[in-house]
């Protein structure tokens, strides 16, 4: 029997009672209060208290009656009940014990069906007890009720704001799509007295939805809600272009952006603000004039940004900066002169970022500084196998997912520990079959993180050697991240171009997708592989749904395919490809993307008007959600053409794997050179373009030779056993090769 202190005075009852109830010791806490009551009936904090134990206990009715016996004289005491109760509520938060947290919460709103702190705490115990279905709608249509009393009373101090904060951003966490929620959320947003924190926190959430959840549609109500409140919130404003650009809503994009650098006022805020106009009419792929215009006054800026140096502006402008230039490969093939911007922009970017965090820099940097001592120190103690950390938001049925996760198939546990970080700004996102049977059961230790300080920290604390970036500058996120030094040696591989940060030390190439003299103008130390860049073991391939007399082709009609999305459509570039149908008597061009469909095909039918080629030889495809299908479906052409001056990649790989042949153009720069490296690598010379003449003839003399299309379909099969680009195993061990050096210099450094 446990033994139970006596009552002394209001202090030590106080204390002895608190740990009883830390240990959930209420029977002992219940005697101590009733010595209490009886010792100072007249105290109230005491039938408080009793009342609370009690209620632990599940003896309800008593500590009802115990409230009651207190109040019965005088109601105006209710209040310092209401805060022993909700002192209560929150520690049971902290330990998570939700049920007791709930049933507390009930007690409250009967005492005080007014108290809409209660109110909002109940709601986030709604959504932890996933039972916000059963009373939610009510208890938020409860919430709005009082607030526009309080309102109209002056009364908006009995608010704590802090928790109405934490109550949306847990409501747009976990359950956006409720209808209520937005009505609530459009509420109090009308009606804030601090609506810019509050838009903060609202596109903070908005932008996971859009990026984890992936509901551009929800995204948009969302931001549209919060532009309506703050109309010339600059960041807003940029969000809301995107997502409208990802919801395929191109017209509604481009008024924004240019809405968005209307509203710049920096010489920064327009540099990102223009990029974006650039970025959504790419995307449409079909104003080419515009584009260009668009682009050389993005370049003029972004160049006046580099000269000037202007390094000290608002975080997290970095991440959006860098990737300010995403749209220069699409628009020119000149290595030197854009990675001369790209450069630029990175050390812009990374002074900047190093102001703003100069104590995480600086300790980030003693670690790394104490582990090479360590290292140095232990010289014959030198472990055996090399830390390596992936990081990507692309673990997924992705192009970069498709492509990298040979390489984990393959590497060699003995020599290497990998750690895989996945980046997914939804906390509740669900691992996909796919993830996890080629990237979680092939890590070490597999990580899904949606925040960035958290992804450093544990990069840091697993002791990564060779840090991976997968993504480059298609994710801003990876971009800020690789401004802080998180690992000995950081790498950029596949996901796009180098970045030009100035803390990655490799870009890993191959000898053919980067001309001899690329090192002149890159940042990083290329890193070249023997043979290949990129190697995969093949594709999955599904059952096609396309066929000729659905497009209304003829069966001996030659088909041309342009398998790529609106940003690689050049103008310049398909005037090239209507020469070549022009040139083929009875070929058809079949044009696959997922631009505007309207405005796309309005831009196809002028550029072939203005080639002399009927418009009834082009065909446009929908958009085929399953990537099986669409491998599948690849067989319907007889000859793809490639895009310049950025080629193929993943589409590239799947033409060359389905045996098709395919004509290229080869330039300078990184993205113009994809195709080029992977026909080397599987044995094809045969399509192969150096200029604009050759693109043409190689075309038409594909589109007219069967018997070399079929010689050039045989080699392909036949390269599936013989060839560097389909062996993916002997590509991981050149990459692990790679790793193993880079690590040594480091080393020996």
């Amino acid at each position: 029997m446990t033994e139970v202190a006596s009552y002394t005075n209001l202090n030590d009852c106080q204390k002895q009672a608190e740990q009883y109830l830390t240990s959930e010791n209420y029977s002992a806490a219940i005697s101590l209060y009733e010595q209490a009551i009886e010792k100072e009936p007249d105290i109230r904090s005491h039938y408080w208290n009793l009342g609370l134990m009690l209620l632990l206990q599940g003896q309800e009715t008593e500590a009802q009656m115990t409230w009651f016996m207190a109040l019965s004289e005088e109601e105006l005491h209710t209040g310092e009940l209401i805060d022993v109760l909700a002192t209560e509520v929150e520690r049971r938060l902290t330990k998570e014990d939700y049920p007791v947290a709930w049933a507390i919460c009930q007690h409250i709103r009967e005492i005080a069906p007014e108290n809409i702190n209660n109110l909002l705490h109940s709601v986030e115990l709604l959504i932890k007890l996933e039972t916000f279905h059963e009373d939610g709608a009510n208890l938020l249509a409860e919430i709005r009720e009082l607030l526009s009393i309080q309102i109209a009373d002056d009364q908006k101090d009995l608010l704590e704001t802090d928790l109405l904060l934490n109550t949306i951003t847990t409501l747009l966490a976990s359950i956006p799509s409720e209808p209520s929620v937005f009505n609530f959320i459009e509420y109090c947003l009308k009606h804030s007295p601090k609506p810019a924190i509050m838009v903060d926190i609202i596109m903070i959430q908005t932008i996971k939805i859009v990026g984890g959840k992936r509901n551009a549609e929800l995204g948009i109500r969302f931001a549209e809600l919060c532009l309506q409140k703050e109309p010339k919130h600059l960041q807003v404003t940029f969000h809301l272009a995107h997502f409208y650009q990802k919801n395929q809503q191109h017209i509604k994009a481009l008024e924004t952006a240019k809405l968005c650098y209307e509203t710049a006022v920096t010489l920064v805020e327009k540099t990102y603000a223009h990029a974006l106009i650039v970025t959504v009419l790419i995307s449409s792929g079909s104003d080419w004039d515009e584009i260009y215009s668009r682009s050389k006054n993005q370049i003029l800026l972004t160049k006046q940004l580099v000269e000037e140096k202007i390094d000290d502006f608002d975080a997290p402008i970095e991440g959006i900066l860098i990737s300010s230039l995403f749209f220069l490969p699409y628009t020119d093939d000149d290595p030197k002169n854009n990675r001369w911007l790209h450069n630029g922009i990175g050390r812009l970017c990374q002074t900047t970022f190093s102001k703003h965090n100069a104590e995480l820099t600086e300790s980030f940097n003693n670690n790394l500084l104490s582990r090479k001592k360590n290292i140095n120190k232990n010289i014959n103690k030198r472990k055996q196998t090399i830390n390596i950390g992936y990081v990507s938001h692309c673990f997924r049925q992705h192009s970069v997912g498709w492509l990298s996760r040979w390489v984990f198939q393959y590497h060699n546990p003995e020599k290497f520990k990998i750690h895989s970080y996945y980046w997914n700004s939804s906390d509740s996102a669900e691992v996909t079959n796919f993830t996890r049977t080629y990237f979680v059961d092939k890590s070490t230790i597999f990580y899904k993180i949606a925040d960035i300080d958290k992804m450093r920290e544990q990069i840091q604390k697993d002791e990564i050697d060779i840090l991976i970036d997968l993504d480059s500058i298609t994710l801003d996120v990876s971009c800020i991240l690789l401004l802080m030094k998180c690992a000995p040696i950081q790498v950029t591989w596949l996901g796009w171009d180098a970045s030009g940060l100035p803390l990655i030390d490799y870009f890993i190439a191959d000898p053919y997708v980067l001309p001899e003299t690329a090192q002149s103008y890159y940042s990083e130390k290329i890193w070249r592989l023997p043979q290949t860049y990129i190697a995969v073991d093949g594709f999955e391939v599904g059952l096609s749904n396309l066929r000729r007399e659905h497009l209304d082709i003829p069966s001996d009609a030659i088909i041309y395919l342009m398998n790529q999305k609106g940003y690689k459509r050049n103008a310049e570039h398909l005037r090239l490809q209507m020469r070549i149908i022009k040139e083929v008597p009875n070929s058809y061009l079949l044009i696959k993307g997922d631009a505007d469909s309207e405005s796309t095909q309005d831009f196809f039918e002028r550029i072939a008007e203005e080639a002399g080629v009927d418009c009834s030889r082009l065909r446009f495809l929908p958009q085929v959600l399953s990537e099986v299908v669409h491998r599948a479906n690849l067989a319907i052409a007889d000859v793809v053409l490639d895009t310049y001056p950025y080629n193929g990649a993943t589409t590239t790989l799947e033409t060359l794997w389905m045996g098709i042949p395919l004509v290229t153009r080869v330039g300078q720069q990184f993205s113009a050179r994809n195709s080029y490296t992977m026909m080397i690598n599987a044995g094809i010379t045969e399509g192969i373009a150096w200029n604009e003449d050759e693109y043409i003839e190689w075309g038409v003399r594909l589109g007219k030779d069967e018997k070399l299309r079929q010689q050039i379909s045989w080699k392909l099969r036949q390269s599936r056993h013989t060839a560097p680009l389909w062996n993916a195993k002997q590509f991981t061990r050149d990459m692990e090769t790679a790793y193993e050096q880079m690590w040594q210099r480091y080393l020996d450094s």
